[in-house]
């Protein structure tokens, strides 16, 4: 029989035992478990990794509206920049839709260095067919228009209107990407 001394040294000695088996298995419950939050670990990130070229919509007002040909243009630079994981930009053209008024947007897509720019709009076309010769280091991809029109020269690619333009898009910008 223990002594009442002993006794209580026994819940003593037992009761921190306890205390120290709960406390290990805590811990191990928490570096285990990712740190107790309870919340579901962070899945990896699904950002997308860009390279180091940008492609560029110059527009008019509407910008890329659904509906319009701006809109089938910027699908097709979207695809593009899936499959080439280039970034792609738009600037519509506010004000008046001439060409001396597009031309400042224009010159804003040079200083952010767009290696591919993309006219979509009369005004937006003229300007870039303006510009085009200055600018060898830079591919021009328009929509409409004729090849032989002056202004078009080897950096410069023509692309149809009509069905099928955010392909064909695609393909241009993908192509002088490629180029780049």
């Amino acid at each position: 029989m223990l002594g009442r001394q002993s006794r209580g040294r026994l819940v003593v000695f037992g009761g921190l035992g306890l205390v120290l088996l709960a406390a290990v298995v805590s811990t191990v419950a928490v570096v285990a478990g990712g740190g107790g939050s309870g919340r579901p670990p962070v899945p990896p990130t699904r950002a997308r990794a860009y390279t180091e070229q940008d492609a560029c919509l110059l527009t008019g007002s509407s910008g890329v509206a659904k509906g319009g040909e701006a809109a089938r243009v910027w699908d097709g630079m979207r695809e593009a920049s899936r499959d080439t994981r280039a970034r792609a930009a738009y600037t519509p053209v506010t004000g008046a839709q001439t060409a001396a008024n597009a031309t400042p947007f224009l010159n804003g897509l040079f200083q952010r260095s767009c290696d591919v720019v993309v006219a979509s709009g009369r005004a937006e076309v003229a300007a870039v067919r303006e510009a085009a010769g200055g600018r060898p280091k830079t591919r021009f991809v328009l929509v409409g228009g004729t090849v032989n029109e002056e202004g078009a020269g080897g950096n410069t690619t023509v692309v149809a209107a009509g069905a099928g333009l955010g392909g064909r898009v695609a393909s241009a910008v993908r192509e002088a990407l490629q180029e780049h």
